[in-house]
């Protein structure tokens, strides 16, 4: 487990390799609720707990993907994933990509996104990435507005991106490096 940044004394942050059951199901509650108030996770629906539980599991078993749980007053109430770039994309290797995060309403204004955002950085400096990526819908402006704080630079925007409700909703797509550019290999 890599060592996490310094936050709130009730909240603390881990990287997982395994879900115990009580870990799964308070995992399940907290994605249920990020769904239900629009937390960009990606389901517009909550699914039902069995296909919840298929998915965390089944993200689990997936080389190269890490999941970066929150927990405040010992619940699960937040999550983030780091996915490194899948072994054919050799191109793309040194480049992670942050998606899925979300922290369960309850638990908001503790810190948690920003917080799971900073560990995400660290485990993937510790993994010996070069860079993160990451796209969001425009509307969650909570976490444009911590990926902005944390150094991630705009590049770029997809005006249909998700639809959702009967409509387009732009998304934005962000990278921050994480070595100087000057120690980068030249052509």
């Amino acid at each position: 487990m890599t060592p996490a940044p310094e936050i709130q004394a009730n909240v603390k942050l881990e990287i997982v390799q395994e879900l115990s059951t009580s870990d799964l199901a308070d995992l399940c509650l907290a994605t249920e609720d990020a769904i239900k108030r629009g937390g960009g996770f990606g389901w517009l629906k909550t699914p039902a707990r069995s296909k919840l539980e298929a998915y965390w599991r089944g993200f689990m078993m997936v080389p190269g993907r890490h999941l970066l749980l929150a927990r405040l007053d010992g619940l699960i109430a937040g999550a983030l994933q780091l996915h490194e770039a899948p072994k054919n994309l050799e191109s793309q290797a040194s480049i992670g990509k942050i998606q899925s995060g979300f922290t369960a309403s309850w638990a908001r204004g503790h810190g948690i996104g920003q917080a799971l955002v900073q560990l995400a950085i660290k485990h993937a400096k510790f993994l010996n990435l070069t860079a993160i990526k990451l796209d969001v819908r425009e509307t969650q402006t909570s976490a444009i507005t911590i990926y902005r704080a944390l150094g991630f630079h705009e590049w770029g925007r997809m005006p249909r991106y998700a639809f959702i409700d009967d409509a387009w909703v732009a998304g934005l797509c962000f990278y921050l490096d994480l070595i100087d550019d000057a120690s980068l290999p030249r052509n």
